[in-house]
């Protein structure tokens, strides 16, 4: 891993309780030394990004909303744009999206990485950011970066959070949106047992739903 980290941010991971879909796994380092940089270094990187998509085609301009509906879906901005640099600059360093996928999920017989997508998995403490994996087999879900978890009283650990959905034990998956905020787009994912999963602030929305429709329905096949 690379050796720059963002911030970790100290969100309280909701007990995975019955839900067997819902994992932690523990970070070999502590979150003390993580630092982040300024906020004024960040807007600026933003603000000359903007500023040349402004310049260029409707699809840079499309992508450039999708972009800011991601960020602006963190309780933090900022948090949430290093976040995402930091992401990329670790991908690169593994070796790309797959490497990375096979580092983070153990990979199952004869399955294929089809696409990773940035989005966020709500829930009962706030909409945890991170990436959705595609696969021929399953879709998996990771945090981009620890979060605090408190397993007693007086005691945190910082884990990494964790969702595995095999696709034969998928319902359903359908679109969702915000009936007084459109732009607020959402996946609802249903398990065979009942179980609810919402993932939102997708940067291509359209793009994981159809390829989520499509793994799902290659699976059934």
């Amino acid at each position: 891993m690379n050796d720059q980290r963002v911030k970790e941010v100290p969100v309280a991971i909701i007990g995975t309780g019955s839900n067997p879909y819902v994992h932690v796994s523990p970070i070999p380092v502590t979150p003390s030394g993580a630092s982040k940089g300024p906020m004024e270094k960040v807007c600026g990187v933003l603000d000359r990004c903007s500023k040349k998509i402004e310049k260029s085609t409707r699809k840079a301009e499309f992508f450039a909303d999708s972009v800011w509906n991601h960020l602006r879906t963190s309780p933090s901005f900022t948090d949430a744009a290093m976040v995402r640099l930091v992401k990329g600059t670790r991908v690169l360093a593994e070796g790309g999206h797959d490497k990375l996928f096979q580092q983070t999920f153990e990979i199952l017989p004869g399955e294929k990485l089809i696409k990773p997508y940035a989005c966020y998995l709500s829930t009962s403490s706030g909409p945890v950011i991170g990436t959705i994996y595609i696969s021929t087999k399953r879709i998996a879900f990771c945090s981009d970066h620890p979060l605090c978890h408190y397993p007693s009283l007086g005691q945190s650990n910082w884990l990494y959070y964790k969702v595995v959905l095999l696709l034969d034990q998928l319902r359903t998956v359908e679109p969702s949106a915000n009936r007084l905020n459109p732009s607020e787009k959402y996946i609802h994912v249903v398990t065979s047992d009942g179980h609810e999963f919402w993932f939102m602030g997708f940067i291509s929305y359209d793009k994981a739903l159809k390829n989520l429709n499509k793994a799902l329905q290659q699976s059934h096949d």
